[in-house]
């Protein structure tokens, strides 16, 4: 079995120099037109000082009318280019891949509310077929500025009921013409801008995308075959599960009896590697990851606590998370700004209230 500190290899060349992956956070701190931020600059680049063999940036945005929260990190516009430059070259300083998350908001966009269907419940606006394809080539050129940046890859957002992910849901997806209907149609957008952002970047660019397998009208056995599918036609290097909690069963009852990550680990690689996210606290829970099939834990509210979780874990196998809530205070010191520390008191029982 794999170690965490073990090196992977991934198929664009790229090697990381162990198995700890920093998951894409929310942290609305950089600016209001989506130019980095020092405090998005200094939450980032500690994650990949702390050991992180892989930096990713929040999902940031492909296209202004899909940005999808308050402050949220832009690739969409050269007057990002300076600021993001800046972030992968001291990311990479740090011995780490860089990568930028590329994400469009679609029916959760701060204004729009573009979706594949119009959805009334949802004020969501149906895209008209000229929409759907320059949103799919803002991702592709969001790529590119990623890689003109410095950036040593990307992944694109297909999780969590945002535009990719809502394209790929039956429930959200009711189009008539080649980007709804069949599964294969439905994942037509999704293909589309991985075949894109592939001939866009040179050789040796990493290309992940990530998936969720529940919730806003996802299929499980959908999007278990779409993840297969990817995995033999070995276009992208890997993917990157959003399970909440790896050790959870499935919410529909037909597929309970064992855990929703076993979906996923008994798929033919192809070479492809497999990561999950979900409740991953302590240097355990990580080698539990690997043990159950993974090839990397990918970290959130543990990266969130402790910027250099991957040395602690390295160094001490009862590592374990600090437990909260913890105080503002602390946040600060581990990397956080204001507006970050703010967004982290919506999660309950994270943060300390202030005495009275």
């Amino acid at each position: 079995m794999a170690q965490l500190t073990d090196p992977l290899q991934l198929r664009s060349g790229a090697t990381l120099k162990n198995r700890f992956i920093l998951s894409p956070l929310t942290n609305l701190q950089s600016h209001a037109d989506g130019v980095l931020s020092d405090d998005e600059f200094r939450w980032l680049t500690m994650r990949a000082e702390g050991g992180f063999a892989l930096t990713m940036t929040c999902a940031a945005s492909v296209q202004e009318s899909g940005v999808g929260f308050p402050g949220q990190l832009g690739f969409h516009d050269e007057k990002h280019l300076q600021g993001i430059t800046r972030l992968a070259r001291t990311i990479k300083e740090h011995v780490s891949h860089a990568v930028a998350q590329l994400h469009h908001g679609g029916l959760r966009a701060m204004k729009g509310h573009k979706a594949p269907s119009a959805d009334e419940k949802l004020n969501a606006e149906a895209m008209t077929l000229d929409e759907v394809r320059a949103s799919r080539d803002h991702f592709i050129a969001a790529a590119q500025r990623a890689e003109r940046a410095g950036f040593d890859g990307v992944e694109l957002h297909g999780a969590h009921g945002y535009l990719i992910c809502s394209f790929l849901s039956p429930e959200l997806n009711r189009r008539e013409d080649e980007y709804g209907g069949s599964p294969e149609n439905r994942a037509r957008f999704l293909n589309e801008c991985i075949d894109g952002v592939r001939a866009a970047t040179k050789s040796g660019f990493s290309l992940g995308v990530r998936l969720s397998p529940e919730r806003w009208g996802i299929q499980l056995p959908e999007i278990r075959d779409l993840a297969q599918r990817l995995m033999r036609e070995a276009k992208i290097d890997y993917i990157d599960m959003s399970l909440w909690d790896v050790r959870k069963e499935p919410n529909d009852e037909a597929y309970q009896g064992r855990t929703l990550a076993s979906y996923f680990t008994e798929l033919d690689r192809n070479g492809t590697r497999l990561g999950a996210a979900g409740k991953i606290m302590s240097a355990q829970d990580a080698r539990d990851v690997i043990a159950m099939g993974f090839d990397f834990p990918v970290l959130g509210r543990a990266a969130i606590l402790h910027h250099d979780f991957p040395k602690r874990a390295a160094s001490d196998a009862n590592f374990t998370a600090i437990a909260t809530p913890v105080s503002e205070a602390y946040l600060h010191e581990e990397g956080l700004g204001p507006a970050f520390v703010q967004y982290m008191r919506t999660w309950k029982g994270f943060v300390e209230e202030p005495a009275a």
